[in-house]
């Protein structure tokens, strides 16, 4: 169906024509130089020593993992509000996924004391997402993993330009994960991208992403070698040029688009808070400076959502919910069940969280429509003797 508001649009213009154009008329389409200069931006931008690009943020988590040494009879502690490639990443490697819970429903992200209760012997990493593109307490997560001798990964597919105490999300862990997916505040259509400061990680990473070898086709092509050696057992990870020059120009936009988004949350904030305040809006008070990459509501205890998601879709507006629990999907549940390990906070915020529409041309009408439409559809769906 055609929305009149829609829960995300992108923001491609000429910019991202031209740059995939000059690609095309390049002859050159797998990765090369417009991949090393995106790399070496996005580094920048981060803050970090070292970016590499993939194919997309799965890639990344799972590379991530492998360069971290997590393997068979290993747990690696994740949050279950999130999107399930975080904990599938950690299995893909034989290890397990620990699922934490989170915060409160005040800051949806991985609770310290959560983690620190799960932490066993065969505990080897902890993975942490920042939900929404809000920041976790990364300096009380550094701590546990300092004292616990415990490497931190970073899930930053939401989090593209939040920072905390000045220092990029994503920079804060032995490897930070970005996802440039089609809803995502910068956009490849598909891809990734993994920052780190460690060298050796970094060769690691570089050297598992395309098929543990130590050359690429475009090494080769610019004359710089003529064979190579296979050291590991590596993947096809890689990206490609259209999808680097696409990146480029969507990171020059980013700063701008982060801002207005900003501005649209603050609006949503302002205009719930009279015309629906029985609606929780979650990260109210800052830690740090988020992206605003979703805008997350939690509706009142015993209203139906499916009900309510469909009173705004008969008003033209789409909503989404992040996330379902990754601890209750059936491939997961069996094992959760056996730990005994209660997510009473993950649970409550599953069943009332549904995400509004966001993104940078979104115009000030329209989160006044929706905001309009949510007190509408609650005063509709109110349940008997209320």
């Amino acid at each position: 169906m055609e929305w009149r508001v829609p829960l995300a649009d992108i923001d491609f213009g000429l910019e991202e024509e031209e740059a995939v154009q000059k690609v095309i008329r390049s002859r050159w389409l797998s990765m090369g130089e417009v991949t090393a200069g995106f790399e070496q931006d996005f580094a920048a931008f981060i803050g970090a020593k070292h970016a590499l690009a993939v194919t997309n943020a799965t890639a990344a988590l799972h590379l991530a993992c492998l360069a971290a040494g997590v393997g068979a009879g290993d747990e690696v502690i994740v949050p279950s509000l999130t999107f399930v490639a975080t904990a599938n990443a950690v299995r893909y490697t034989g290890a397990a996924p620990v699922f934490a819970d989170v915060e409160s429903l005040d800051w949806l992200t991985i609770s310290p004391d959560s983690i620190e209760s799960l932490i066993t012997e065969r505990t080897r990493a902890i993975l942490i997402m920042h939900y929404a593109g809000y920041a976790c307490d990364m300096p009380a997560i550094m701590e546990i993993a300092r004292r616990h001798n415990l490497t931190v990964l970073e899930d930053a597919a939401h989090s593209i330009g939040s920072t905390l105490e000045g220092r990029a999300l994503g920079a804060w862990g032995a490897v930070g994960c970005f996802s440039f997916f089609s809803n995502k505040n910068m956009t490849t259509g598909e891809g990734g991208m993994l920052t780190t400061d460690d060298d050796a990680l970094a060769e690691k990473l570089r050297i598992l992403r395309s098929h543990g070898m130590t050359s690429l086709s475009w090494d080769r092509h610019k004359g710089h070698a003529y064979t190579y050696d296979v050291v590991d057992l590596g993947y096809n990870y890689r990206i490609d040029e259209i999808r680097a020059a696409l990146g480029r120009a969507q990171l020059k936009k980013l700063p701008a688009n982060n801002a207005r988004r900003k501005k649209l949350t603050a609006l949503y904030r302002e205009l719930l808070s009279e015309l629906a305040p029985e609606v929780q809006v979650p990260f109210a008070k800052g830690r740090g400076v988020g992206c605003d990459h979703i805008m997350p509501a939690l509706l009142p205890p015993g209203v139906d959502r499916i009900q309510f998601m469909e009173g705004l879709k008969s008003r033209g507006i789409q909503t989404s919910i992040h996330y379902p629990p990754a601890h209750r999907f059936q491939v997961y549940e069996e094992e959760w069940m056996k730990r005994g390990a209660a997510l009473p906070v993950t649970e409550e915020a599953a069943a009332r969280e549904v995400t509004l529409p966001l993104y940078p041309a979104m115009r000030e009408e329209q989160v006044e429509w929706v905001a309009q439409a949510i007190r509408e559809t609650l005063q509709e769906n109110a349940r008997p003797g209320e």
